[in-house]
């Protein structure tokens, strides 16, 4: 179970933050976070599957689809990386 499993619903997109196995992060968005978290970890995706094991170490909730992505390029952005390691307490690429 991922923390604040509880708090996933339907109705709701996801931004999320994967801390990788090469030291880095990835950053996506998805409209089920368990199923896709799942498929990460099984190195199903082509973006992290060189990159194993990886940790879902943050996630924000979003009304749409079209929100999460869009909160998605914001976090991809040199404002958005200095909000995360700020957030999240420690720094990575």
């Amino acid at each position: 179970m991922y923390k604040g499993e509880a708090f996933m619903s339907e109705g709701f997109s996801y931004t999320y933050v994967l801390l990788c196995g090469d030291g880095k992060w990835y950053i996506g968005s998805t409209h089920d976070l368990k199923r896709r978290v799942i498929q990460h970890e099984a190195g199903e995706c082509d973006n992290t599957r060189k990159r194993l094991p990886v940790e879902l170490v943050y996630y924000e909730a979003c009304r749409s689809l079209d929100a999460a992505r869009s909160r998605e390029k914001q976090l991809k952005t040199g404002f958005g990386r200095g909000y995360l390691n700020k957030r999240l307490g420690f720094e990575l690429s």
